[in-house]
């Protein structure tokens, strides 16, 4: 921290986030391997691919940085 004064909602994206997770894929797993997998298709297939975030405009992860790479080019 180097004595710098904490805010309140610094955790306050990846708290979301954790109970976004839980909600939609849920906390108990057979095993670690399992979680780790779930996890990763979650992440890389659902989360970043398809799920629309109101954030971006209702579209996803992966269709903003479509969108932008196109206007960058």
């Amino acid at each position: 921290m180097n004595g710098a004064s904490t805010n309140c909602f610094d955790n306050a994206v990846m708290e979301s986030w954790f109970s976004t997770v839980k909600r939609e894929l849920g906390e108990h797993f057979e095993s670690c391997g399992q979680a780790k997998m779930e996890l990763f298709d979650y992440i890389e297939v659902f989360y970043n691919q398809q799920r629309r975030h109101s954030t971006l405009g209702q579209i996803s992860p992966a269709e903003f940085e479509r969108r932008r790479n196109t206007l960058a080019a």
